[in-house]
Formats: structure tokens, sequence, C-alpha cells
């Protein structure tokens, strides 16, 4: 039931007339929808409802409960449509809101890219040095030196060349044992009477003549360049058949004789030899000094 204009709108309570005053006008000072003014004229307008509702006591209660329920959904409608400040988003502010929005979303759509590394600058180094490292030296391993040739002594007393090579041996091997020139002599002596210089093989001892000889003989057993037997202690056949090793045997059964120094070259051979003409040794003796002098000049 309506008795006047003022029920139907419940934000209308002055009228059409005041309605004029809500609109937004660009002379007022604060253009925001809820400023000091607008909050004043709705207290101008509450008072004016509470003069009407005194007025008409059935309606007071239904009245005060419909306006307070306005008044709480025009300030949650405020504050929802305010931003922190209190102030209200144009359209267009609203429009970059939900561009900013949409924007927003689509990001945290997107994989995140790893945060670029700082790497170091490195210090930069010198150069390597092309000139190549010398080479160490090689080392030059003495080889040892090859033993050097007997010298071949031109044959003297009339010798040839297989008897002057085996009388030089003989000298050679007693300068080796250190043994004075004087036993050089015997030697070369005694085996110019035994075997004439010869290395002789025995052919009682078909063994022997497997070994290098220079002739065969048929004394026994006798063997080598001083005719020695090897049934009475001398020495294996085999060695017997070396010239170096039936010097060495002579020579040292030589020096065991007492005083054999002082002794002729005859008995000296023989106290070696203990051979059946011991006494013809004498006949070589210039023959063995003149071989022992080429020998050892």
């Amino acid at each position: 039931m309506r008795n006047d204009g003022n029920l139907d709108d419940p934000l209308g309570l002055a009228g059409p007339a005041d309605r004029s005053d809500d609109s937004h006008s660009t002379d007022q000072p604060d253009s925001r929808p809820w400023s000091r003014l607008s909050l004043r004229r709705l207290g101008t307008r509450l008072g004016s409802l509470g003069n009407f509702l005194a007025a008409r006591p059935g309606r007071a209660r239904m009245a005060a409960a419909t306006g307070a329920v306005c008044c709480l959904g025009l300030v949650g409608v405020t504050l929802i449509a305010a931003d922190p400040a209190g102030e209200s988003f144009t359209p267009d502010q609203r429009a970059e809101i939900a561009q900013r929005a949409e924007a927003d979303v689509a990001s945290r759509g997107q994989a995140r890219q790893p945060a670029t590394a700082v790497t170091e600058t490195p210090t930069p180094q010198s150069a390597p040095s092309t000139t190549p490292a010398p080479k160490p030296k090689a080392t030059s391993k003495s080889e040892p030196k090859p033993k050097p040739k007997p010298k071949r002594i031109v044959p003297v007393a009339g010798l040839d060349r297989a008897q002057m090579d085996n009388a030089t041996l003989i000298v050679r091997t007693g300068q080796e044992m250190g043994v004075p020139r004087r036993a050089l002599v015997i030697a070369v002596a005694t085996a110019m009477q035994e075997s004439n210089l010869y290395n002789y093989a025995s052919g009682v001892l078909p063994e022997s003549q497997n070994y290098p000889h220079q002739a065969v003989g048929w004394d026994h057993d006798s063997v080598g360049l001083f005719q020695q037997r090897p049934s009475t202690g001398w020495g294996s056949v085999r060695d017997l058949m070396k010239p170096e090793f039936a010097t060495r045997q002579f020579l040292t059964a030589l020096l065991e004789i007492p005083g054999w120094q002082d002794l002729p070259l005859t008995v000296a051979a023989q106290a070696v030899q203990v051979s059946a003409f011991g006494w013809l040794y004498a006949q070589h003796e210039w023959r063995a000094t003149e071989v022992v002098d080429a020998v050892l000049a």
C-alpha cells in the first residue's frame, strides 16, 4: 500500500528531488561515492526516516529492520567495491586488473627457468712455452772393451808359425801367473824337448784326438805340449789338451821345488818331468832364451 512516493524505494527517502543530490558532480571537492558529504547526507535521511516512523507506530519495527538491512548491504557493497584506501575502481582500472590477473595466472603455469649461474671468469694464465723441453742425454753404456789380440811374434830360433805361437802362449801364461823370467825359459826349453812345441794327441787315448791337436804320438798316454800323462795325476785328457792348462800345471810343479832358481835347467826340468832322458833339456836352453826375449821385448 502506497500513501506516498517515499516507500517504493528504500534509498529514496527524501523523494525524487533528493536523488539528484546523489549524482556524481565534478564540482564536488571529493568525487568518491562514500565521502564525508555522502555520509552526512545519509545521516540526514536516516533522521527523516526516524521521524517518519515515529508518526506511524505500526510500521516502525518493519521499517527499522528494513533500513538496517539496507544499510548493512550498502556498507558491504562499499567495502567490496573499494580498494584498501576506500576508493572504487573505474571500468578501465578493472579491465587492467583483470588483464594482470590473467597474465599472473598464465605466468604461474609456465615452467620456471633456472637462474643463470654466475660463472667466474678464469684468471688468464700464461701460454705454455712452445720451446721443447731438452731431451735427457742418453747415458752411453760403456761396453766392455774387447781383449786385444795377442801380438803375433815373428818366429825366431828356427821355429815355424805354429811352434812360435805355442811358445808365445807359454810365456803369456807364465806372465799372468807372475813367475820369474827364469821359469819361462825352463818351461819353453822343456816343451821343445817333449813335443817340439806342437800340441800332441795320443794314439793310445782316442779321446785326446777329439780335441784340437797338431800331431799324434804314441808314448804311452802322454798328451799336450809337455807330454803329461793323465794316468799319473796331471789332469783330465780334455784339460791337458789345452796349452794354457798344461803350462800352469808345469809351472806350479816347478815353483814347488826348493831352490829351483839356482838349479841347472836340466836338473830343474827333470825334477818336474821325471823323464828317462833328463839330460836332453839343456840343449834347448839358448833357443828358449831367444824365444822368451822376443816375446817379452
